[in-house]
């Protein structure tokens, strides 16, 4: 943008200096031609009939008019009927054009000089006498002028140039830094912070804000139609699949061959996952759609997770597994207790998918160095070449077949801890087991 305005005022500066410059020209040539229409005048006037010959006294104030500082020379021609009178003869006229003067500029001893030509009929008592005068003058101090008034026009032209690229980096530095405030605020903002810009800018940046906002309008009205969509999907889904369920356990009762009750195993077991990818798909869209607009409170993680213990022990009793929590008092934590109860509840219920009967679920909450909430269990771990990876979503580690999963479970938990600043972190036990280590 700089370089186009500057590329313009330098366009503009050059025809400047020329537009002046041939000003200047023609003003000067009307003064020159001004003057030696003055000069031949007097000349044509000085001119009479006597006893029948023409006299032509010319006056000393013909040619003392059109002298100049650098003492531009003078030539002249007198011609009577077209015969050669006195002057220069090789100062030649040109045909006549019925004009009283006529003004032009030739080359004459290697010089060009601007010459004026005139006539007058002169009336004897027995015939018509035609005078032509031409006259003609260096132009040194014509040309001493010009040179003066172009170094002049260069001298404007370059100061106006000057000033027009000061002005063009000013202009476009306060554009530009206009634009790259919009472009910050643009950038700082998360996906799903789609408010409009309401800050003031340049009335020629109007139209770019007006559009802008109407398309977060658009857009915010697009994700808030998918956030409730993705919600009323995962909830149709998974009611009838509990429905179904529920039918299908009162079936496996009743059938006796065992290859039909394996079917109705496999059922349920289908039936099972499918219900708990709805549950995860809704709560990853969930963690997606409030990661930029945490609802901080001030909690007690210790009680939050204690009340997720106690809610989840009748499902780990039923696995006859034990789940121990260990903790401080009281930890508090100003964070979205709704995110982070999601998170807390995929680890422990990670931590018994993969626990053994009979297993152990060790449970810790700390307030020092950071903010942790560690879960481990008593299981095969995590295999240590995929430790990087599982945390991607759908990523399944080798050891989870036969397991129910839709490897979002982690995710949830790493986009939350994210979300709050903090991270995921997995491990294994020496003396076995995995663990995954919530920091906020």
């Amino acid at each position: 943008m700089a370089f186009t305005l500057i590329s313009g005022a330098a366009i503009l500066g050059l025809l400047l200096f020329f537009a002046i410059r041939n000003y200047a020209t023609q003003v000067a040539l009307q003064g020159q031609d001004s003057i030696l229409g003055a000069s031949v005048t007097s000349i044509l006037d000085a001119a009479s009939i006597r006893n029948g010959e023409v006299e032509i006294d010319i006056p000393y104030a013909s040619f003392s008019m059109l002298s100049t500082p650098l003492d531009d020379r003078i030539f002249y021609a007198i011609y009577q009927d077209d015969h050669f009178l006195s002057g220069y003869r090789d100062l030649s006229l040109p045909p006549s054009s019925g004009r009283e003067r006529d003004f032009y500029s030739v080359l004459y001893q290697g010089e060009v000089v601007r010459v004026v030509s005139a006539n007058r009929t002169l009336i004897g008592s027995d015939r018509r006498i035609q005078i032509r005068v031409a006259l003609a003058q260096t132009q040194d101090a014509l040309s001493g002028t010009l040179a003066q008034i172009s170094r002049t026009a260069a001298l404007f032209g370059a100061c106006f140039f000057a000033l027009a690229a000061i002005l063009s980096f000013w202009a476009t530095s306060t554009t530009i830094g206009q634009l790259k405030a919009l472009a910050h605020s643009i950038t700082r903002r998360g996906p799903q912070d789609l408010r409009p810009f309401e800050k003031p800018v340049p009335s020629e940046m109007m139209p770019l804000v007006t559009s802008l906002n109407s398309l977060m309008g658009r857009l915010d009205y697009s994700l808030s139609q998918s956030e409730d969509f993705i919600a009323e999907a995962a909830h149709r889904v998974r009611t009838p699949l509990a429905t179904v369920r529920s039918y299908a356990e009162a079936t496996l009762q009743r059938v006796d061959r065992e290859e039909n009750r394996q079917a109705v195993r496999s059922m349920i077991r289908a039936i099972d996952e499918s219900s708990r990818a709805a549950v995860q798909l809704l709560d990853h869209a969930m963690i997606t759609f409030r990661a930029d607009h945490l609802e901080r409170q001030d909690i007690d993680l210790v009680e939050l997770v204690h009340e997720l213990v106690v809610s989840l022990t009748p499902i780990a009793d039923m696995k006859a597994l034990e789940i121990c929590l260990q903790s401080e008092a009281k930890v508090s934590y100003s964070g979205d207790p709704v995110l982070i109860q999601n998170a807390v509840r995929n680890l422990i219920d990670n931590a018994m998918k993969y626990a053994p009967s009979d297993g152990k679920i060790d449970i810790s909450v700390s307030a020092k160095p950071d903010v942790q909430i560690c879960v481990c269990d008593s299981g095969k771990g995590f295999p240590s070449e995929e430790l990087i990876t599982l945390a991607a979503r759908f990523k399944r580690g080798k050891n989870a077949e036969g397991t129910i999963g839709s490897g979002l479970g982690l995710t949830i938990a790493m986009d939350v801890a994210r979300a709050h600043g903090g991270d995921l972190h997995l491990s294994n036990q020496t003396k076995g087991g995995a663990c995954a280590l919530l920091s906020l």
